[in-house]
């Protein structure tokens, strides 16, 4: 179990960035470390809450708690904390679609209101997400499974300011190539087959799309983000705050 869980230095630096610490307002959490490691536990193994180890206590303890931080906002807080400043002499983004499994439905108000849709797959969520030039996670977003890539991009890039902008050419639209160009970015992104007029696409840059591909392919090594078996939005992006946190630790 010990390669689930974090490391000592690793709790040095996560211990001082979480809430029920001394001197917090409220009672002090003793055993932040042991919930963390059971929701880091979780997250990588891809369980269901009821089959996580004694060890860590209560299944249902823990799930509540989860729920508890997830509603907070206290794993993306984590996260931005974690993740320092990003590089944005370029940004890269991409989406991918994780297959949703039957006991990742069933929300209150159905999956309207969930970031849940029907695709060729099946039930399907798609993450967007947003990474620097390190391949860093910058932000991400959900959205249901047979919305366009592209749909994300404003609520991602508003007011962000960066030098070039790569995608693929599921996000080659005038609307976010004037939207670049105005802001004085650089849009690396193939034309479409169907445009009028070629455009043109620096492929030595564009090459450097693999880091965002790269960071999927990352983030799905933990199988509780590779398939969603969240009910709910905020815990499936829980869930993928605390991966990304984990992933900036190392």
């Amino acid at each position: 179990m010990n390669r689930w869980v974090l490391k000592d230095e690793q709790w040095e630096r996560v211990a001082p960035l979480l809430p029920g610490k001394a001197g917090d307002p409220g009672r002090t959490g003793s055993d932040n470390r042991l919930f963390l490691e059971a929701v880091l536990w979780m997250v990588r193994t891809g369980a269901p809450w009821r089959d996580l180890p004694e060890a860590f206590g209560s299944w249902n303890s823990v799930f509540r708690r989860f729920r508890r931080w997830a509603q907070a906002g206290i794993f993306e807080r984590l996260f931005q904390l974690l993740s320092g400043d990003p590089d944005f002499e370029y940004a890269l983004i991409d989406g991918t679609i994780i297959r949703v499994h039957q006991r990742g439905t069933g929300a209150k108000g159905g999956l309207g209101r969930q970031a849940i849709g029907r695709s060729r797959g099946g039930l399907t969520t798609k993450i967007v997400a947003l990474v620097d030039a390190l391949g860093n996670l910058a932000d991400f977003l959900l959205l249901p499974g047979q919305r366009h890539d592209s749909v994300g991009a404003d609520p991602l890039l508003e007011g962000l300011e960066m030098g070039a902008l790569i995608a693929d050419k599921g996000f080659d639209n005038d609307a976010l190539r004037q939207e670049l160009d105005a802001r004085g970015a650089t849009a690396v992104i193939p034309p479409k087959a169907n445009r009028a007029r070629p455009m043109a696409c620096d492929s030595a840059m564009y090459r450097w799309r693999h880091l965002v591909e790269n960071f999927f392919c990352a983030l799905k090594q933990f199988r509780r983000i590779a398939t969603r078996y969240d009910k709910t939005d905020p815990s499936f992006e829980a869930m993928i705050y605390l991966a990304a946190s984990f992933m900036a630790l190392k």
